[in-house]
């Protein structure tokens, strides 16, 4: 596998047949929802929920969406969603994603977001340390 930041997490998606186009294929813009959840199960497995996050005064806004389509996910196959954070700013953060077939033989689409730190007004904050912390859990 591809190198990628660490600390990571993997997590598993069964994809649903709501989740699919007529052909039974994961519907395009279905891999940002399945990417959203990786990223709470991302900060979760370091302590707190996003709910926890956004309770302490930070709100991670998304700026930018990218998705890489490689080999087509199907209606109740389980994929495998391994996220990191690639880059730490004094303001924003950069997930990233790998989603992979059960057996992580196959790399079905690569991602990232660019989030920026926010308060509940909107105006962007400087990143708390506690915050930053969750990345070397």
């Amino acid at each position: 596998m591809p190198d990628f930041p660490t600390p990571e997490t993997w997590f598993p998606h069964r994809v649903s047949y709501g989740e699919t186009d007529c052909m039974g294929v994961l519907y395009y813009a279905e891999y940002l929802h399945i990417f959203e959840r990786a990223r709470s199960a991302y900060i979760r497995e370091r302590g707190m929920s996003y709910a926890d996050v956004e309770k302490k005064g930070v709100i991670l806004p998304v700026r930018e969406a990218e998705c890489r389509y490689r080999s087509p996910a199907r209606y109740d196959e389980l994929v495998l969603v391994r996220t990191g954070v690639s880059e730490w700013g004094r303001a924003s953060l950069r997930f990233v994603y790998e989603m992979w077939n059960e057996d992580k033989t196959r790399l079905l689409a690569t991602g990232m977001t660019q989030h920026a730190l926010v308060d509940a007004t909107g105006r962007p904050i400087r990143m708390p340390e506690w915050f930053r912390r969750l990345g070397d859990a």
